[in-house]
């Protein structure tokens, strides 16, 4: 699994990686390593046709690429980095407005997710549901600060983050998962009468 974080800055991009199924492809490349578009579709759902066209659009901004070998729908293909960011804001409007369907599309999968998670989270053994984290902490800081703590949980994740894709990296019982991070500014409240 390459390491690293592909930055996303054209209004393009952004909006190419803001649709479901690439999102999906993305992951499941990720965690998976290399598939073929027919390998892809079967585990998400989609023609290898479909997926064959989201993983070309996908190559074309630079988060997957072809792995070697094959031919056709038949090639492997493989995620070129293990995560993808952009920024909240960007130098034009028409950056902000794809970053902001990016964001939306992507905070939506999230939930996606964890709602899976509760449903079926009684048929997962006791150590994983007691393993699981589901909780908030509200936090005082500057942006400085904020930015300082993301960094830092980086850097403690990055460890882990190396074994995905790898189980020979893995220790006996690891699976993938997801830790969903955000960190945002409360909304002010007005003043009390």
């Amino acid at each position: 699994m390459p390491e690293g974080v592909v930055q996303l800055t054209d209004p393009r991009a952004l909006r190419a990686v803001a649709h479901p199924t690439r999102l999906k492809l993305i992951s499941l490349l990720r965690r998976l390593g290399p598939l073929t578009a027919t390998q892809a579709g079967e585990r998400i759902g989609e023609s290898p046709a479909g997926c064959s066209f989201h993983l070309r659009s996908l190559a074309k901004w630079g988060l997957v690429e072809e792995a070697g070998g094959g031919r056709g729908r038949e090639r492997p293909w493989q995620a070129t980095a293990n995560g993808h960011e952009w920024a909240a804001r960007g130098p034009s409007e028409e950056v902000d407005e794809a970053g902001d369907l990016l964001t939306r599309v992507v905070v939506e999968r999230w939930f996606e997710e964890a709602l899976g998670w509760v449903d079926r989270r009684r048929e997962e053994t006791r150590e994983w549901s007691d393993a699981a984290i589901v909780g908030d902490r509200m936090i005082a800081v500057t942006p400085a600060e904020l930015e300082d703590l993301d960094r830092q949980i980086g850097a403690l994740l990055a460890p882990y983050m190396e074994r995905v894709g790898r189980p020979e990296a893995q220790p006996e019982g690891a699976r993938v998962a997801t830790l969903v991070q955000l960190g945002f500014p409360i909304a002010d409240e007005p003043p009390p009468p």
